[in-house]
């Protein structure tokens, strides 16, 4: 049965030997994932530098998305083909057909319309 790390804290001690600092611990790559780097439209927004945990990054900015809030799902492939085929026989967004459907809901259940137009191409 191999040592753990804390016995083999435990052996060096015993042996006088000092402790392994956090400096001679081996350099391990970052858990949190690196963000991907975005490709801007021409004309459709900015990179802006911002700084994430001290270290210089940046970030696309859409002025189209200021004030707005994200909402998604999970689908299947099938309905994302579906969904990506419509969008491209009526020369349009995938947005602006959620928005139309999530229009067509507010309606049925009584709700006033709050989407219609917003992201029409």
């Amino acid at each position: 049965m191999g040592n753990n790390a804390l016995q083999a804290v435990l052996n060096r001690a015993a042996a006088g030997q000092a402790a392994p600092t956090i400096a001679d611990a081996p350099e391990k790559p970052s858990p949190v994932p690196q963000k991907r780097a975005m490709v801007a439209k021409a004309g459709q927004g900015r990179v802006v530098k911002t700084s994430d945990a001290g270290e210089a990054s940046q970030r696309f900015h859409r002025p189209v998305r200021d004030g707005k809030r994200f909402v998604g799902g999970h689908f299947t492939p099938e309905l994302v083909k579906q969904l990506r085929m419509l969008a491209a026989e009526d020369d349009t967004t995938i947005q602006a057909l959620l928005e139309e459907a999530l229009d067509l809901l507010f309606v049925k259940k009584g709700k006033a319309q709050l989407a219609v137009g917003n992201s029409r191409p």
